[in-house]
């Protein structure tokens, strides 16, 4: 469980009257088919890199491999170290599914199955992962989906880590090869099954993280996305419920025997991919791994800052402005007053885009005491004035809530 001792607030706040801050402390936060054939498929044509390219803003100690490819005019907007390899975390969820369906429609397998791999790819679900890996030959998954999809860069887990598919290795560029292979060359069925999924995303996924970071938070729907992450981050937090642990299987201890390995299993990982636009006009895929103790909350905000900053055909930026935000397990509610209305917490300092704001109940943790509430529409509540790191009560370039108009 973490403390829930307040860090230092980044900016200095009018103090009003102080209320009895333990009381509200305690509110504030919790305790804590169609066959397909056994060849290689077709490969939908590759695309070269657009004359037009923007300069991806890659934050300071992140190592980053991106692709970003335009399906309308086949060129690839963004391209850097696409040929990098990075453990895959959860990524490799759809070489998992894939290689399931590959002999079978999704109509005709097993409701058990169909329950599975929908968890595993909305909610990354590692249980559902653990048992297709363990069950279908581990390794084997992966040399059998190479040849199937063309891919360059993806390989097994090393030697000594056979049990972990997280430590499968993918790159970008055959992360965009495997969606355009769903969109492009799979039976209907199949693409229709695993886009749905995608696009069912949840915030939070089965081990309590908020998943719902990179594509999701910079764009607007439609989107469908696959994320994934891996490193010694601490518990989540996501929902109003305490987290959970992670996962052994799916999320080992970072470090041992890396230096052997072809990839670094050892730095935090956090990974965004997917389809964004209508009719999934770009495919997308960014890899990123973090200075060692980096939080997830840190991770989720530059992965954030860089995916915004790509050149992405067909995407639209949700209205809003950006903040950061300070204090941990903030709680996002219903509404902007204390009670029974949590939705969901905050990854501890995570970047928050501030749809509107609006008066509410007074929240006071000294030394500061505010009667302003940040309505955060990814989230669909409210976030108190309190944690959002600006050093004025309400914010000056902010819209007020129509209520509030």
């Amino acid at each position: 469980m973490r403390s829930t001792a307040l860090p230092q607030a980044p900016a200095r706040r009018r103090a009003g009257s102080l209320l009895a801050a333990a009381a509200f402390l305690s509110l504030l936060f919790t305790a804590a088919a169609f066959p397909q054939p056994a060849a290689a498929s077709p490969e939908p044509a590759r695309g070269t890199l657009s004359a037009a390219t923007a300069g991806a803003e890659v934050p300071a100690g992140v190592t980053a491999g991106i692709a970003v490819f335009d399906r309308q005019t086949g060129t690839f907007t963004e391209q850097l170290n696409p040929g990098l390899r990075f453990r895959s975390a959860s990524i490799v969820k759809l070489l998992l599914a894939l290689d399931f369906l590959w002999t079978r429609s999704p109509d005709a397998v097993p409701a058990a199955d169909r329950t599975q791999l929908e968890a595993m790819l909305r909610s990354s679900e590692d249980g559902a992962a653990n048992h297709y890996w363990s069950a279908y030959g581990g390794p084997a998954i992966v040399n059998r989906m190479i040849p199937r999809l063309g891919l360059t860069d993806t390989a097994p887990p090393p030697a000594g880590y056979e049990a972990y598919w997280g430590y499968t290795a993918m790159s970008a560029r055959d992360t965009v090869r495997t969606y355009r292979h769903i969109l492009e060359v799979a039976p209907p069925a199949v693409r229709d099954f695993l886009m749905e999924a995608l696009r069912g995303s949840t915030r939070c996924a089965s081990d309590k993280f908020d998943q719902h970071f990179g594509v999701a938070a910079a764009f607007d729907r439609p989107w469908a996305v696959k994320q994934g992450w891996s490193g010694q981050y601490a518990k989540g937090t996501c929902g109003p419920a305490s987290g959970t642990p992670l996962s052994p299987a799916a999320r080992p201890a970072a470090g041992r025997g890396s230096a052997a390995a072809s990839v670094d299993l050892s730095r935090p990982a956090l990974h965004t991919t997917g389809t964004v636009g209508a009719g999934d006009r770009s495919v997308m895929a960014v890899f990123t791994l973090h200075p060692q103790g980096t939080s997830y909350g840190k991770a989720y905000t530059d992965l954030g800052l860089l995916t915004r900053s790509l050149n992405v055909p067909g995407a639209t930026a949700p209205t809003g402005k950006w903040y950061g935000t300070w204090g941990s397990d903030v709680n996002v509610r219903r509404d902007a007053l204390i009670g029974d209305n949590v939705l969901t917490r905050l990854p501890a300092g995570v970047e928050v885009l501030v749809g509107c704001q609006k008066k509410g109940q007074v929240v006071s943790v000294p030394p500061y005491t505010n009667e302003w509430w940040a309505y955060l529409p990814q989230y669909g509540g409210f976030i108190s004035h309190i944690y959002i790191s600006h050093p004025d009560n309400q914010l000056p370039d902010v819209p007020l809530c129509p209520t509030q108009q």
